[in-house]
């Protein structure tokens, strides 16, 4: 699949750092099981939508096409429920759609060009879904590792932008409605901005970054927005921003103020991801490209013994008498790889009772975190307060 290089779903990171999207170009892309398996969940979302709402793909054209997605690696139950999930909710959304105008028009996996605003730029929408005064952009996330919100999204706000540019000579629509929906994680986020006031944001704050980025021009920018960079390795801006902090590195806590302390606490997690990084590709270069480091070697780690053939073990050991309650551990799976082989809704249905989940342990995040903020002295008070003994 072709990606612009000023892509909406990398744009979070240019609009942040403009230079990084030229400087990305030295270095090749690279897939990832995650990516592999978000393409998939698309691709059984974009089957299953075509025939719950637009009605654009024969029954029998369907039916083949969904056994053979079934019969893919990349496929589970468990993926099917959570997409389930995702079609009911876009088809909720468009039949709400359908009762304000009954001509609503719905639009799979449309190709969205902003370029009015960023050089060659273009995406891809999941659902684009126009009425008479409105258009909504939904975007499906099939990740599971947090929470993302479609406020102040540069990503779905470009897809707004696209279905602007696309549409808007020919629906006269006032309002413009942006949606993520994560059914993994049950999050479903919508900014909602009239045309004027997302055309305006694309004037003032989008393009003037775009041109930047485009030309390679601007500064660079080290923060999270660096993860899935590909340059983020050899970057001489996340360098000196992580070396910056780790001149606290051999200073006793205690003896840190309170701004120094809030400073670690708020690098800490991108400091240890960019030595991480930097670990990563050094061992890369060197077992895979013959690269010598100075001062380094590439030796044998340290391994365990496994067995060579597991059947011909067990073999071997029932014939000199060993029964196999002896020799075998059989254990139950896992929940998540339980929800996998069941899914999702018959493991609900079967185990809901259960399972339960602990609290977890505090943590200390930023303030802009979501979750409500414990006190642990005073927890630990209320909690007691009917059995102290005082």
């Amino acid at each position: 699949m072709a990606h612009a290089m000023l892509s909406a779903s990398s744009s979070h990171r240019w609009m942040a750092c403009p230079p990084s999207a030229r400087l990305e170009l030295e270095f090749p892309e690279k897939t990832s099981e995650y990516a592999e398996e978000g393409h998939f969940a698309h691709a059984l979302a974009e089957l299953k939508l075509s025939r719950a709402i637009a009605n654009t793909t024969k029954p029998s054209v369907f039916k083949k096409r969904l056994a053979e997605m079934r019969q893919d690696p990349m496929f589970s139950p468990a993926m099917e429920e959570y997409i389930d999930q995702y079609v009911n909710l876009v088809s909720e959304i468009f039949l709400t759609a359908k009762k304000q105008c009954s001509d609503a028009l719905v639009l799979l996996e449309q190709r969205l060009n902003f370029s009015q605003w960023v050089p060659e730029g273009y995406g891809t929408g999941d659902v684009v879904i126009i009425t008479d005064d409105t258009l909504e952009v939904i975007d499906l996330k099939f990740g599971k590792g947090i929470p993302i919100s479609a406020v102040n999204n540069p990503q779905t706000r470009l897809y707004g932008l696209g279905a602007i540019s696309t549409y808007g000579m020919l629906y006269d629509f006032s309002k413009i409605r942006m949606t993520i929906i994560q059914p993994r994680l049950d999050n479903i986020s919508t900014e909602e901005l009239t045309v004027e006031e997302l055309l305006t944001w694309a004037e003032e704050d989008l393009k003037p970054k775009a041109q930047l980025a485009f030309s390679g021009k601007g500064d660079f920018n080290a923060g999270e927005h660096c993860q899935f960079c590909r340059a983020k390795v050899t970057c001489r801006a996340r360098a000196e921003a992580n070396l910056e902090l780790a001149k606290y590195e051999f200073q006793k806590p205690p003896l840190l103020d309170d701004d120094e302390i809030a400073e670690i606490l708020a690098q800490a997690d991108l400091l240890q991801a960019w030595v991480n990084d930097v670990k990563t590709y050094a061992l890369e270069q060197a077992r895979d490209h013959g690269k010598k480091w100075p001062g380094w070697k590439l030796v044998e780690g340290r391994s365990n013994r496994t067995y060579t053939n597991v059947d011909a073990v067990a073999e071997t050991l029932i014939a000199a008498g060993y029964t196999e309650e002896s020799i075998f551990k059989k254990s139950l799976l896992g929940i998540t790889e339980m929800e996998k082989v069941l899914g999702k809704k018959k493991f609900g249905e079967l185990l809901a009772e259960l399972i339960i989940k602990p609290p977890g342990k505090p943590v200390l995040v930023p303030e802009s975190d979501s979750r409500p903020e414990i006190n642990s002295l005073q927890s630990a008070i209320e909690d007691f307060s009917g059995e102290l003994p005082f």
